[in-house]
C-alpha cells in the first residue's frame, strides 16, 4: 500500500539516510530527500532502494529503505516549495551552518500552505543546541523581509517548530558503499511536545521520544556523547591513533576520556537533577558505544570543525564555563581543550586551517575571544588563555 503521509528532508547525507529517513519510512511516510548535490540526488532517484546496516554488539541487521523521490533544490525550488507545502513534516540534517540556507523555501512553503492543512511540523535534525529555533529564525526572517509579513500573524496555524535532539553515530563509510549506509544499532531521538499543544498534531513517528523538556537530555547527549567522542578524537590524533575505538584501549587515554565525562556528569547531575546513579550508567553505555570496533570511526571524522566544537554552547566551552561559574573541577575538560586547539591543518577539513591561521596571527587572549567566545572576566577564561599560550609556543 502506499504511504498516506509525505514527510520532505533537507540532506541526502548518511544521517538523513541512515537516521531520519529510516525513522520516517518505518513510520509510513513517503519521503521527499532534498539536496543541492547532483551526485546524491541522481543516485536517489536512479535507484529505487538503498539499505541500512545497524551495527552492534550482537551483530548486524539490514534493512531496506524505498517509497522515495529525491529534488536537487539547486534548479527546481518552485517543486520543492509544493512538496513541502503538501507535507506533514519538514526536517533537515544539514550543519548547523547550513540551516541558513534552506529557509527560503520553508518560508515559501509555509505563505503558500492551505488553511485546511494541520500545521507543518519542523523539526530540525542536528548537532546543536536549540537547531530548530535557529531555523525558525531565518525562515520568519526571510517571511518578514521577502514575502507576505501578514504571514506571520496565526503562523502557529501554519506551522509548528520543535527543537530535538538526535544521537546516534554514523561511522565512516565503505569507499563503496553508494547510497547504504552503516550506522549503529543505538538511537535516541527526543523532541519537545509543547508546540503541537494538547491536539493530534504531533508527527507520529515511531521511534521519537517526545518529551516537556529537552534541555536536560539535549545537555546530556552533547556534554557526554560529543564531549567523549571528541576528546578521544583529539587525544587519539596527536597520539597518531587511527580509530576512536583503538582511542579507548590505551588505558591512559581510555582514563582521561573518562575523566572529562565524570567532570560534565558533576554538572548534569547537579543542575537537571538526573540521579548519580543514572547519569553513571548513561556514562558506560555511552563509553561502551565508542569503543565499539565495529565502527571504525575515523579520528579525523570526528574531530572535524574544531572552531565550532571549542564554541560557546558546545562539548567542551559549554560544560566548563558552567563547571567553572560554580567553582567545580574542569581540569580533564581543558586538557581536551588543548588537544582541540591542536587539530590544525588536517586535511579536507577547512576549520582546522581556520584555526591553525587564527592561532597564528593573533594573540592568546584575542584567539580566545575570537574562538570560544568566553567573556574576558568569566571566570574560565584566563585559564583557557594559559592553554592557547602553550599551543602557541608548541
Amino acid at each position: 500500500m502506499a504511504p498516506t503521509k509525505k514527510a520532505v528532508h533537507f540532506g541526502g547525507g548518511n544521517i538523513g539516510r541512515g537516521f531520519v529517513a529510516e525513522f520516517l519510512h518505518n513510520s509510513g511516510y513517503e519521503v521527499v530527500f532534498v539536496d543541492v548535490m547532483d551526485s546524491i540526488i541522481n543516485s536517489l532517484n536512479e535507484a529505487k532502494s538503498y539499505t541500512v546496516t545497524e551495527i552492534g554488539a550482537d551483530g548486524e541487521r539490514t534493512f531496506t529503505i524505498d517509497n522515495y523521490r529525491a529534488i536537487n533544490s539547486k534548479y527546481n525550488m518552485a517543486e520543492v516549495v509544493d512538496e513541502i507545502a503538501t507535507a506533514e513534516v519538514v526536517t533537515c540534517a544539514v550543519g548547523p551552518n547550513i540551516l541558513k540556507f534552506v529557509a527560503e523555501p520553508v518560508a515559501k512553503a509555509i505563505e503558500a500552505r492551505k488553511s485546511d492543512l494541520p500545521p507543518l511540523a519542523v523539526i530540525a535534525c542536528e548537532n546543536m543546541i536549540n537547531a530548530t529555533t535557529a531555523w525558525k529564525g531565518f525562515i520568519e526572517r526571510y517571511i518578514k523581509d521577502n514575502l507576505n509579513e501578514e504571514t506571520l500573524n496565526g503562523i502557529e496555524k501554519r506551522a509548528r517548530y520543535a527543537n530535538s535532539a538526535i544521537d546516534r553515530i554514523v561511522p565512516h563509510q565503505d569507499a563503496d558503499a553508494g547510497l547504504n549506509v552503516k550506522i549503529e544499532k543505538f538511537y535516541e531521538w527526543c523532541v519537545e511536545q509543547k508546540p503541537f499543544g494538547n491536539g493530534g498534531n504531533k508527527p507520529a513517528i515511531e521511534g521519537i521520544h517526545y518529551v516537556d523538556d529537552l534541555e536536560p537530555y539535549i545537555e546530556r547527549k552533547l556534554f557526554t556523547v560529543n564531549t567523549s567522542h571528541a576528546t578521544a578524537a583529539y587525544y587519539g590524533y596527536q597520539n597518531k591513533i587511527a580509530y576512536v575505538h583503538e582511542v579507548l584501549k590505551d588505558q591512559k587515554l581510555h582514563d582521561i576520556v573518562r575523566g572529562a565525562v565524570q567532570e560534565t556528569a558533576a554538572l548534569i547531575v547537579k543542575k537537571h537533577g538526573i540521579s548519580q546513579e543514572e547519569q553513571d550508567k548513561y556514562v558506560e553505555t555511552i563509553i561502551s558505544r565508542i569503543s565499539n570496533p565495529e565502527l571504525k570511526d575515523k579520528v579525523e571524522r570526528v574531530g572535524r570543525a574544531p572552531l565550532r566544537k571549542l564554541s560557546r554552547k558546545e562539548r567542551f566551552i559549554g560544560p566548563a564555563s558552567q563547571l567553572a561559574e560554580q567553582g567545580m573541577k574542569v581540569d580533564n575538560l581543558l586538557g581536551a581543550v588543548e588537544q582541540a586547539f591542536l587539530f590544525q591543518n588536517v586535511e579536507g577539513d577547512e576549520e582546522s586551517a581556520e584555526l591553525a591561521k587564527i592561532l597564528k596571527e593573533k594573540s592568546a587572549e584575542d584567539a580566545t575571544s575570537q574562538i570560544t567566545g568566553l567573556e574576558k572576566d568569566h571566570p574560565l577564561y584566563e585559564r583557557v588563555v594559559a592553554v592557547v599560550k602553550k599551543v602557541q609556543g608548541a
